[in-house]
């Protein structure tokens, strides 16, 4: 497969404390890929990388071929990049439905898509189209900020999702929901891709990660540890060493959060 994301060699301090020391991946496109290993590790700081939310020390990040490393995150939203962070991050205090239209402008900036005065009929369509497929449709008139925090996970995903990004991150898509709407979730990333769409998933729900995945990269202290199929990083005994604290067998379905 063609790789359609990567970062090579990036490294970040933050004063003292060294987030990513010479840390690299890549995503092929059409995958699942999943990014796992404790929290420290450097998982989002390296989601943020990709992102331009945060500027690496050293290192490169390319979309598609073309060096990104210092796009300011809208430009890379533009590009084609489209990311939930492990916290929501919508607009409380206005409609589902006017959250995704803020989303449909995918070649504006937030805050110019907050303040349109009217969006298209093919945008409403889009945005309502998105609500359907995550099961959101009559929560469109809804202040968002009123939503249970599984139904915030899935306007999350319909916001990123409208503005038809070629790879989706996912920060932490299964936390804190429960086992009916993650497998729901997983419904849904398994259908998007099927249909095309690339995944770059942090989860540290082992279960979820080892379902869907092609392709999993452990992290360490900074850096890429092991990159292999689901199968192969589930027994590994350098991930097992690394911080799951055993290698006598494999990988548990679950990894604790702290």
């Amino acid at each position: 497969m063609a790789t359609i994301l990567e970062a090579q060699g990036v490294s970040r301090s933050f004063g003292g404390v060294k987030a990513l020391a010479g840390c690299s991946l890549s995503v092929d496109k059409g995958s699942i890929t999943g990014l796992i290993g404790p929290n420290g590790s450097g998982k989002t700081t390296l989601f943020n990388v990709m992102t331009g939310y945060v500027k690496p020390d050293t290192g490169t990040v390319s979309f598609e071929g073309n060096d990104v490393t210092n796009a300011r995150p809208n430009k890379i939203f533009a590009l084609g990049v489209g990311r939930t962070f492990q916290l929501t991050r919508i607009f409380a205090r206005i409609s589902v439905l006017e959250n995704m239209l803020v989303a449909t402008q995918r070649d504006e900036s937030w805050l110019r898509g907050l303040t349109r005065s009217k969006s298209s009929k093919s945008e409403l369509d889009a945005a309502m189209e998105w609500l359907d497929f995550v099961g959101l449709t009559r929560l469109a008139s809804m202040q968002a900020g009123s939503l249970s925090y599984g139904h915030l996970k899935l306007l999350e995903l319909a916001y990123v999702l409208v503005a038809d990004p070629d790879v989706v991150l996912l920060d932490e898509p299964a936390g804190g929901v429960n086992l009916t709407l993650i497998n729901e979730i997983s419904e849904k990333i398994l259908a998007l891709n099927k249909g095309g769409k690339t995944f770059l998933i942090v989860e540290h729900n082992m279960e979820f990660v080892m379902k869907i995945c092609d392709k999993v990269t452990v992290m360490h202290q900074g850096c890429d540890l092991v990159t292999g199929t689901p199968g192969e990083v589930r027994s590994n005994p350098a991930v097992l060493d690394a911080y799951l604290g055993s290698s006598d067998g494999e990988v548990s379905e679950t990894v604790d959060h702290g």
